[in-house]
């Protein structure tokens, strides 16, 4: 199942995070974060593809040496649409963050220090989308967009910046 159809089954689910409203938040964010830089929504869906793929490394580390539970709990901690510098620390090594800037910028021709500007920024609401697919109850289960997100195979078939983008055509934004 792919990660968008995951985070519809969260949506329809009501024992899981994800509301249609909590989705907009993000999008909106996202639209925010573009009128912000002066580049279109693309740009920063090309931004977030890349921090979604290595937030997917550095979380896959993450729950290989801590386990499923400290995983979830990071993401539940530092996902929102509230900029988290910490957040960026705690996640990356300096040489990853660097690696990533150099990435972004040669993808979308941001400046790098527009692009470590915004990694507090970005990283957060890469968290609370895999957050949609926490539990509402504390402790609860596995969360099975976060699962879905981290075993997903590596081929690129569909990322952050895909689910994003098909989350804002299937919800009109």
């Amino acid at each position: 199942m792919s990660l968008f159809d995951q985070i519809l089954g969260a949506i329809d689910n009501p024992s899981q995070q994800a509301s249609p409203g909590q989705i907009g938040e993000i999008l909106s964010t996202v639209q925010q974060l573009s009128n912000n830089a002066n580049t279109d929504p693309s740009t920063i869906q090309s931004v977030l593809s890349v921090v979604g793929s290595y937030a997917r490394s550095a979380l896959q580390e993450k729950r290989a040496n801590e386990g499923e539970q400290q995983t979830q709990e990071f993401v539940n901690q530092f996902g929102g649409t509230q900029p988290s510098t910490q957040a960026v620390q705690l996640l990356f090594s300096t040489p990853q963050i660097q690696q990533m800037v150099q990435e972004v910028e040669g993808r979308t021709g941001l400046s790098s220090g527009t692009v470590q500007a915004m990694l507090p920024m970005l990283l957060p609401l890469v968290l609370k989308f895999l957050q949609t697919g926490s539990s509402t109850s504390q402790g609860q289960g596995s969360n099975p967009v976060l699962n879905t997100f981290l075993d997903a195979d590596g081929d690129g078939d569909v990322d952050i910046a895909d689910a994003l983008g098909m989350a804002g055509r299937y919800f009109g934004q």
